[in-house]
């Protein structure tokens, strides 16, 4: 495994970690304990968690990803072999968003995330996380694929500042160590990093975006702020749900696969996605490896990467995704790969 520094702590993070959003759905708690023992014996730490987990949200459903990974912890005793990571939902702005967690209490006050720290600590069955990330932002972004800025009518929105004081104080009372953000903006980020700076608070360590092949826009402002202000992304959905693994060629839907099972997941499946994700495998392939490998080596590379968060609903998916470290593209792939993104840049936002 290789590490890498979280933003400008001294902690290291693994280069893949452990992503659980199909853990107590497409997953058992025997898959989920049997994802994390493998993950650590390749020497994986990070294992990322979200109050709203499984994917997709149920109120049947929610929390119970955090309760298998409490269990783990419980019966292992291998807390401190884990960077432990979670998130809380934000408020509901568009049909996507679930609104049966905390009873739709998700705004980012003290109030609403002292409650969703507790209650994922309790499932978590520890004292402390490693990192505790917003979610998404409590205002209407053109986050989770929106293709543009959606230029909201007014909205009630607790401030930047008021949450930022909220997750200083978790710091501060030791229940948690650093602090992120998720499917945030350049503006959202260099907010909260001008409110740690003048009012003394804690700095955003890390911001978890999408970020994949068919999904570059992370490359566009917001690895301005990884290079110059050392904010370090955690790469989710690098395979785009599964598309640049293969398995969704030329129309196929693989019974039991996500795609296949849940059509709300749209956001890398039009047809310019498509097309381009089968140039992708074609090049893989015409290389020697798997579209898989090739997708997340490509990810690995990229040097604003800490972790590339991958997800598995198997033990083989998830060894080839860990072996993906061990690869290393070669210049003529990385310029292949650049210039069919021209042809097709962003499908997948």
């Amino acid at each position: 495994m290789q590490y890498r520094k979280l933003g400008r702590t001294d902690q290291e993070l693994s280069l893949i970690g452990l992503g659980t959003m199909t853990w107590g759905e497409q997953n058992t708690e025997a898959d989920a304990h049997a994802q994390i023992d493998m993950a650590l014996d390749y020497g994986v730490n990070v294992v990322d968690a979200a109050e709203m987990y499984p994917v997709p949200p149920k109120p049947e459903t929610q929390g119970r990803t955090e309760t298998m990974i409490g269990n783990w912890i419980a019966k292992s005793g291998r807390r401190s072999s884990l960077f432990l990571t979670s998130k809380a939902a934000g408020p509901v702005r568009d049909p996507k968003r679930p609104t049966h967690i905390r009873n739709g209490q998700t705004s980012l006050n003290r109030k609403d995330l002292t409650q969703a720290l507790d209650q994922s600590l309790q499932r978590l069955q520890t004292d402390y996380l490693d990192l505790y990330q917003l979610h998404w932002p409590d205002r209407t972004t053109e986050t989770f694929g929106r293709k543009r800025y959606p230029w909201p009518d007014p909205e009630e929105t607790v401030s930047i500042l008021e949450t930022l004081e909220a997750l200083d104080g978790f710091v501060k009372a030791g229940k948690v160590r650093f602090i992120g953000l998720s499917n945030e903006t350049p503006w959202g980020l260099g907010q909260f990093l001008k409110y740690a700076e003048t009012e003394g608070l804690t700095r955003i360590a890390s911001i978890q975006n999408a970020f994949s092949l068919l999904c570059r826009g992370y490359e566009n402002g917001l690895s301005e702020f990884s290079h110059l202000e050392q904010v370090s992304l955690l790469a989710y959905s690098p395979l785009a749900m599964g598309v640049l693994t293969g398995k969704y060629r030329h129309g196929a839907r693989p019974a039991g696969a996500r795609l296949t099972v849940y059509e709300r997941f749209d956001r890398y499946t039009s047809p310019q996605a498509m097309e381009i994700a089968e140039a992708y495998c074609a090049l893989a392939e015409a290389n020697g490896m798997t579209p898989a490998t090739m997708a997340l080596a490509w990810v690995n590379s990229r040097p604003f990467v800490a972790s590339n968060l991958i997800g598995a609903t198997t033990l083989a998916q998830l060894k080839e995704n860990l072996e993906s470290v061990e690869v290393k593209l070669s210049e003529d792939v990385l310029e292949e790969i650049d210039r069919l993104h021209e042809l097709q840049p962003n499908p997948g936002r």
